[in-house]
């Protein structure tokens, strides 16, 4: 049995957890010998939180239910920093009170290798080309972009996901881009009892899946919603191939082409995951935003 059998591992790079676009701009404008100093003058000083901090927060509080039934939760963290730099890193999770305890300060080297050897099910950076290699290895990964820290009043988990190329495969998105709405929409009719291809996120759903099964669903600790462009008679094929796959998904909005940020504002979104860039252009105005640079919207031009 493998060390993270019923565990759900999340790697994050230390800029998505902790706010450090101070000294990242320090680093760019006066290079790495300044940057190195900055951090060693700081390092009693905490970060402040970054934009994935609260959904870090709510997934490490999961572990508090004592519930035997419940996989565990263990975040990693993955650093482009050195072990010296990346000491204010780690006195500043002791400050939070986080239970982060495994990490890799890779001193500017690509942190991605090591997100497999260490089972995650997920990795959050800000770096793309970190993301588009953990993509490329199979692993769900989104860069973290600067968006709307989200006015949070609940204590439930709250994540959202895009369907086509982000929890499904991208082959109906692409015959939408490569021939037209008209026969995306003819596809989706006459493949509506053809289930959908599992996209980069369909593994992580499946995880938080499973936690949510631990719990009654009226007093699940985890709230997951799709939120996709789609409309009727599209909705079909999405709603039986969850049905086939055995996943729940506590709400689904067809929008029809509508923006996403004010309804995932509704919702209350920790974060939302969707592959295209206009789509995350407007929910990050509202909440805590996710890029995943996978699939046709994706494609190099």
């Amino acid at each position: 049995m493998s060390e993270t059998h019923n565990k759900l591992v999340v790697a994050i790079s230390s800029r998505a957890l902790f706010d450090l676009e101070e000294s990242h701009e320090l680093f760019e404008r006066e290079g790495l010998q300044a940057y190195q100093q900055f951090q060693r003058d700081r390092e009693d000083e905490p970060l402040e939180p970054g934009i994935a901090f609260p959904l870090v927060k709510k997934l490490l509080a999961l572990n508090q239910h004592g519930n035997p039934d419940l996989p565990a939760i263990e975040v990693i963290l993955l650093s482009r920093n050195s072990s010296d730099t990346g000491l204010r890193i780690f006195n500043s999770i002791e400050r939070f009170g986080l239970e982060i305890v495994r990490a890799a300060f890779t001193n500017g080297s690509p942190p991605f290798p090591y997100i497999q050897p260490f089972g995650a099910q997920l990795f959050l950076s800000t770096h793309v080309e970190d993301v588009r290699n953990a993509l490329s290895a199979g692993v769900a990964a989104a860069t973290i972009l600067p968006s709307k820290a989200p006015d949070i009043s609940h204590d439930q988990l709250r994540i959202a996901f895009d369907g086509d190329a982000v929890i499904f495969g991208d082959e109906s998105e692409r015959i939408s881009q490569e021939q037209g709405m008209e026969a995306f929409a003819r596809n989706e009719r006459e493949q509506a009892e053809t289930p959908l291809s599992g996209g980069p996120f369909r593994g992580f759903l499946s995880a938080l899946h499973e936690i949510q099964s631990a719990f009654p669903p009226d007093k699940s600790p985890i709230r997951t919603a799709l939120v996709t462009a789609r409309s009727a008679p599209a909705h079909k094929r999405v709603i039986l191939t969850l049905r086939q796959w055995g996943v729940r998904l506590d709400e689904a909005l067809f929008l029809g082409g509508r923006d996403k940020g004010p309804f995932l504002q509704a919702f209350g979104a920790d974060i939302f995951f969707d592959d295209s860039r206009h789509n995350v252009e407007s929910a990050r105005l509202h909440v805590a935003t996710g890029h995943v640079p996978h699939g046709v919207s994706n494609d190099a031009k």
